[in-house]
């Protein structure tokens, strides 16, 4: 029995150890969401190292599909389903379901029978507006994308350039949904008029706000109610025509040596645990937790958001983004 007891205790022991090690995640969630999120998967799992490259999600995109021959990354965490659909017909992504993917709503996750990804949370298009500065300017709060085309906001506008941000490239896709290609690309002329820079950073708009440097970011709501708990004057606008919105999914990639670790960290990342804690950011999230819509969300975030192609998003994706340089780059920021 005691040889027994001792044979169990060596195989546990070299399960734990075949399970310790590292993994490298390649990721757009926000700066200040990371250390918060993972806080949970680490005291759960402290044998497991996790390594990140953050980026904005038009980088992270980029660097996974210049990668396809030669994977790096063993997980994808928090990027663009529309990227991730990318990611998906290049042949990057080995479909993996994690142990709560079933609660995921269908909506959310990837169609196929053996899904590759699977979403976490929706964002969506916010204007910061500064509102100490669009008063000693004396303009109207603008309460959608008609608004910021008028001419009196010119030069005052920042937003995020499309092909490096996953936040500009939400933003375009649903002007050009609504709107359909013609009128869209018309509006964004418009609009281009108004815009002081392009950044490459879909919160950068809105911080540029709170600092002055522009009155009105095009960003993402969760950045502006973020700021202005930190004492900024922003407010938050959700435009009148509705938010272009996206997911921020996570997948596995397909490489020659996939780790356990892998899958480890893609069942937390799914979990109750893991999606209580994106739902103190976001209005919208994978499956429901019972948590409240955090406060200067609309009430209803779900009537928010337009009704989105990801399909169409997904394969037009390359020749909007090459039509939109072609028209708009010479504000973008230069690249780091």
């Amino acid at each position: 029995m005691k040889r027994m007891i001792l044979a169990l205790v060596l195989v546990t022991l070299y399960a734990a150890n075949a399970l310790a090690g590292e993994i490298l995640v390649y990721t757009a969630l926000e700066d200040d969401q990371i250390p918060r999120y993972i806080k949970s998967f680490q005291e759960q799992h402290p044998d497991i190292a996790v390594k990140f490259v953050r980026d904005s999600t038009g980088i992270v995109t980029a660097k996974l599909l210049a990668e396809k021959d030669n994977p790096q990354a063993d997980v994808i965490w928090g990027l663009s389903a529309v990227s991730l659909m990318q990611a998906k017909q290049a042949g990057l992504l080995k479909p993996y379901t994690p142990k709560d993917g079933g609660k995921i709503l269908v909506a959310y996750k990837d169609a196929a029978a053996a899904p590759a990804w699977f979403g976490i949370d929706a964002w969506m298009t916010g204007f910061c507006v500064n509102s100490v500065e669009l008063a000693g300017k004396k303009l109207a709060m603008p309460e959608g994308y008609a608004d910021l085309a008028k001419p009196e906001y010119k030069g005052l506008i920042a937003m995020p350039n499309p092909a490096s941000s996953g936040t500009g490239f939400l933003t375009v896709s649903a002007i050009l949904q609504l709107m359909g290609e013609e009128q869209g690309w018309a509006y964004l002329d418009k609009l281009h008029d108004n815009i002081t820079a392009y950044t490459h950073s879909g919160s950068k708009p809105c911080k540029l706000a709170g600092t002055g440097e522009a009155v009105i970011g095009i960003s993402f709501g969760y950045r502006g109610l973020q700021q202005k708990k930190k004492g900024e004057p922003i407010e938050t606008v959700f435009p009148k025509e509705g938010s272009g919105w996206d997911l921020e999914a996570n997948a596995l990639v397909d490489k020659k040596a996939i780790k356990p670790e892998a899958m480890v960290f893609l069942d937390w990342a799914v979990s109750m645990d893991a999606m209580k804690e994106y739902a103190q950011s976001f209005a919208i999230t994978g499956y429901p937790t019972g948590q409240p819509v955090p406060a200067g969300f609309p009430a209803d975030p779900a009537k928010q958001m337009i009704k989105n192609d990801f399909d169409w998003a997904a394969k037009n994706r390359d020749r909007i983004l090459a039509e939109w340089t072609r028209r708009y780059d010479g504000k973008s920021e230069p690249r780091k």
